[in-house]
């Protein structure tokens, strides 16, 4: 006999509500315990980077100080949640240094249970609550950890049911009802999602003595259970002391029964009623108070596993199903869940725990196992598939998968993990696994995953704003253009350095080079001599004057190096004509400057401070003689750290007009071959965005040239500006003749300070941030 809601399957589809269902709102939470590097529990202190453990909404503390939890916003699709998880927990790990994230639902190897460090909040009742947990249940099993996966449905999904079912209740009662319907029929077959999330069967012999006095030698080290797949979901998890029957037939009766266990003394709170789905109202106040006021928010599935084989603890698909399972809940008929159906949904829970699938089904009428309700509520499911999306394959793939799982004990999670276990250790395998991901998460440190399309500088900003607990929001994404906020301060940000800190008319001046220079000069700074043009004419007049002389052609408003020629030696008048046509296509005035020898170096200026200096080499190859220019530059651009539009920390070497015309002054072609280890250069200006790699030299420049930076970006009224100077010799001190600034930049790149070719990261990106909200005390 189907189990499925026909009438309401019917009344979706004759209201065209189909795709209205499939959409929803997605939020994740995890925890992970802090590990040294031989997977011992880490002790020390919640890092400082990440601010305030309160305040912080993205990174904060769980139980212990060393259980770090991770929180996303709520988004409208599983990937986007899924990505900004992902950047969350690279985030996390890049600050770690020597620490690792445990990458199991099961603790680490633990000290005894005294040593074991609870987080302090600095609020007095929040600390009690805390220490009162640790009597209660034990501080090693508060270690456990999992993901938390929030869900509501579309707020007008909603709404044009209701209207469709012409129900005789308010909006607010209505959406209750489909909450706690779901609640309900999650809780009845949570077994299933147990099974197939569950993915930590393996515990160590440090964790609660009498959990490793119950079950089984794995290893030395390590215990098991024979079926169990889920140790945090079994009666050595982390669940209430004993089975508390809750109604889920109104809010009103949820509330009262939860305050009723509260005022009996049997629970603390109602936060320590640990069901493995609760409903949720939004933030902001009271929770029970919230239910009673507003109603149900969301839905809180609290039993998945941290699964070891993905480095943010659970794949895109798990999450995916998750969200097909509770959907295929919504169309379940809906029968009573009183205390009865609770104690048997909770035998089977257990059952499933201590026995598999091939344990008894409790609450049926005849004899079924868990494997063959298993397989029939696949099929439903299949059914509802095949009426509300026939054509998706993706989601039939991940059902037919699901269905293996079941068919096939081990392929199951769970199963996959014991195996690779039983190669190694428990610890050996966990931590090989906790270096693995570090190495991955550093390897794309510098993305933000899922916000692939910004400016790179832009995802450096939001990254370090996530750190510290600065919520963002897009204004124009197009643009690069985010609100920061914190608590009541706000800042708007274009780019990652245009700010409210630097005024309108300085960013003009900087942006015009011919002020520029004037305003440098006036203030005792050395810069290039040069001339001004404004058309083509007087340019090609002057080219007797300046044919013989190293010179500069480059727009008087430019960034990025467009647009820029560099004569070293003798030029043609042809050559000499084309670089101001291509200069000329940026700006209707061009500059042609005296060329300044030297090295040039990138002082990048914040506030008071030179955060970071670079020496940014032309695009460049070294022969090694057998390869063409040409293919040496293929080969080049491989690196995965050279990319196209800034949104790599490098920019892909170019073989266009200007290349091939360097080439052509050093009397080669793209198709020449160098000799081993010959240098060839492709581009006189060392521009990033031109190809050219970067070189940190912070620590080298002496701090007068330094000063000269400051002095210029004050000149201009900048906190934030990219100072070019060249330098003769950076051994000496800096002098009247020994070097000159070739431009000041108002839009300066903080991804090449923080991500140099050579080189440590400079944080630019947390130092806007100190300039913008103050630093982290």
């Amino acid at each position: 006999m189907s189990m499925l809601n026909h009438k309401l399957l019917q009344l979706v589809l004759e209201n065209h509500l189909q795709k209205d269902l499939w959409r929803g709102n997605f939020g994740l939470e995890k925890e992970n315990n802090r590990v040294d590097g031989n997977g011992k529990l880490a002790l020390t202190p919640h890092p400082k980077a990440f601010g305030s453990k309160l305040e912080n909404p993205y990174i904060k503390t769980d139980f212990s100080e060393s259980q770090i939890e991770m929180i996303t916003p709520v988004f409208e699709k599983i990937d986007e949640a899924y990505q900004f998880l992902e950047t969350v927990h690279d985030i996390v790990t890049l600050e770690l240094n020597d620490e690792y994230l445990w990458p199991s639902s099961n603790p680490p190897a633990l000290p005894n249970d005294e040593e074991i460090p609870i987080a302090m909040m600095n609020e007095p009742g929040e600390d009690h609550y805390r220490f009162l947990l640790a009597e209660k249940y034990g501080r090693k099993r508060q270690l456990l950890s999992g993901i938390h996966y929030n869900f509501s449905f579309d707020e007008e999904f909603l709404k044009k049911l209701y209207h469709a079912m012409h129900v005789n209740k308010n909006f607010k009662d209505f959406k209750d009802s489909i909450y706690l319907k779901l609640a309900r029929n999650v809780l009845k077959y949570r077994w299933m999602l147990i099974y197939l999330t569950g993915a930590s069967p393996v515990f160590d012999k440090t964790y609660i003595e009498k959990c490793v006095q119950m079950s089984e030698h794995l290893d030395e080290e390590s215990y098991f259970f024979p079926n169990m797949n889920s140790l945090r979901n079994s009666v050595c998890g982390y669940r209430n002391e004993k089975s508390y029957y809750v109604s889920y037939d109104s809010v009103e009766e949820y509330v009262r029964d939860l305050r009723s266990l509260v005022k009996s003394k049997e629970l603390l709170s109602m936060r320590e009623y640990y069901s493995p789905v609760r409903i949720k109202p939004a933030k902001g106040r009271d929770v029970d108070q919230a239910l009673l006021e507003d109603g149900i928010a969301y839905l809180e599935v609290r039993m998945i596993d941290l699964n070891p084989l993905y480095k943010i603890g659970v794949s895109k698909e798990t999450l995916k199903f998750v969200h097909l399972f509770l959907l295929f809940m919504m169309f379940l008929e809906d029968r009573p869940f009183g205390a009865e159906e609770q104690k048997a949904a909770a035998l089977n829970h257990d059952n499933l725990i201590m026995n598999g699938l091939q344990g008894r089904l409790f609450g049926e009428d005849r004899y079924v196992t868990l494997e063959e309700k298993a397989l029939e509520l696949m099929k439903e499911m299949e059914q509802m598939l095949q009426l509300l999306k026939p054509d998706d394959e993706t989601f039939f793939r991940l059902l037919d998968q699901e269905k293996q799982k079941i068919i096939n004990n081990e392929l199951s999670f769970a199963a996959q993990v014991k195996s690779e276990i039983q190669k190694s250790s428990y610890l050996s395998y966990h931590i090989a696994k906790a270096h693995q991901y570090a190495e991955e998460g550093k390897a794309s440190g510098y993305k933000f995953i899922g916000y692939e399309d910004l400016e790179l500088s832009t995802q450096l900003l939001l990254k370090a704003a996530v750190k510290r607990g600065i919520s963002f929001e897009f204004l124009d994404r197009d643009e690069n253009f985010i609100l920061l906020q914190k608590g009541d301060h706000s800042e708007y940000v274009k780019q990652a350095t245009k700010t409210s800190l630097d005024s309108y008319s300085t960013v003009l001046m900087m942006e015009n080079k011919v002020v520029t220079k004037k305003i440098l000069k006036r203030h005792g700074i050395r810069v290039p001599e040069g001339r001004v043009y404004r058309d083509l004419d007087s340019a090609l007049t002057d080219y007797g004057t300046y044919r013989n002389k190293p010179i500069v052609i480059k727009p008087k408003s430019t960034n990025f190096g467009l647009g820029i020629t560099i004569f070293a030696g003798d030029f043609s008048i042809g050559d000499y004509q084309k670089a101001f046509e291509m200069a000329f296509e940026h700006d209707q005035t061009v500059l042609l400057e005296e060329f300044i020898t030297g090295k040039e170096y990138r002082f990048l200026v914040m506030g008071d401070e030179v955060v970071g200096i670079l020496h940014r080499v032309p695009a460049n190859v070294i022969g090694d003689g057998i390869y063409t220019i040409e293919q040496l530059v293929h080969e080049k651009n491989k690196n995965p750290l050279r990319g196209k539009g800034y949104r790599t920390p490098l920019e892909r070497i170019q073989l266009g007009e200007v290349e091939k015309m360097f080439l052509k002054n050093q009397s080669k072609q793209i198709t020449d071959i160098p000799s081993a280890g010959e240098v060839v250069y492709l581009r006189e200006n060392s521009n990033i965005s031109t190809g050219g790699d970067s070189i940190d030299f912070t620590d080298e420049i002496p701090e007068s040239y330094k000063k000269i930076a400051i002095q210029s970006a004050k000149s201009a009224g900048a906190t934030f500006c990219g100072v070019d100077m060249m330098i003769d010799d950076i051994e000496k001190e800096a002098t009247d003749s020994n070097y000159s600034i070739i431009e000041i930049n108002f839009n300066p790149a903080i991804h090449i300070h923080c991500y140099p070719y050579k080189g440590q990261n400079r944080k630019a990106d947390e130092k806007i941030l100190n300039l913008l909200f103050g630093e982290i005390q």
